[in-house]
């Protein structure tokens, strides 16, 4: 599946957001999402660190209702992840992207080459991320790949991801972490159950 740079860009933004959610944690982590602990987005200086991370540009000053609409973003994209149903997806791509008022441009800064911004200027982060995120998962319904949207399958980990393999067979997050500490965990048991 080829993915133009952009938009695999925004598909990571979104794994990303999506990952800070308390409920990305694993249950041992014992962290409530009604008290704001084990939330990668817990505060404004987190939503700045976020938007740095990512190169967000135009970012200006972010209060508590920037927080909470980046919140409110990131439990829609959540939605989209846990569909396999390309209508509901289609419909839930097209609220988002509708309420962030989509004014596509092509923009040329900070050393980037030309791309199209998706968001009207001046847009809050919150509708800077779901139009270029939401487009970025526009495409991917368009192009028939919902099923590539998915969650780490290791049982003590729920994190998005993409599977962009070419057969569409990757199960977790990450294949050195996740992937890795089951299938250690699938030997050694082998092991116990012929030595026992």
């Amino acid at each position: 599946m080829l993915i133009p740079h952009d938009t695999r860009i925004a598909l990571d933004t979104v794994v990303d957001l999506l990952n800070t959610a308390p409920e990305s944690e694993p249950p041992s982590g014992g962290a409530r999402p009604e008290d704001g602990r084990g939330d990668g987005l817990a505060g404004v200086e987190t939503l700045y660190d976020f938007a740095r991370r990512h190169r967000i540009s135009g970012v200006g000053t972010l209060d508590e209702k920037d927080l909470r609409a980046v919140r409110d973003v990131r439990a829609r994209f959540a939605e989209i992840f846990a569909t396999d149903d390309t209508q509901l997806a289609a419909s839930l791509v097209n609220t988002l992207v509708a309420a962030a008022g989509t004014t596509p441009q092509l923009s040329n800064h900070d050393g980037y080459d030309w791309h199209v911004h998706y968001f009207a200027p001046d847009a809050s982060i919150a509708d800077h991320l779901t139009a270029d995120c939401g487009m970025a998962l526009a495409f991917i319904v368009v192009a028939g790949e919902l099923e590539r949207l998915r969650r780490c399958e290791a049982p003590d980990c729920r994190h998005a991801f993409v599977d962009l393999s070419r057969n569409r067979s990757r199960r977790y997050c990450s294949s050195r972490t996740c992937g890795n500490r089951l299938h250690v965990a699938a030997y050694r048991a082998r092991r116990r159950e012929a030595a026992g």
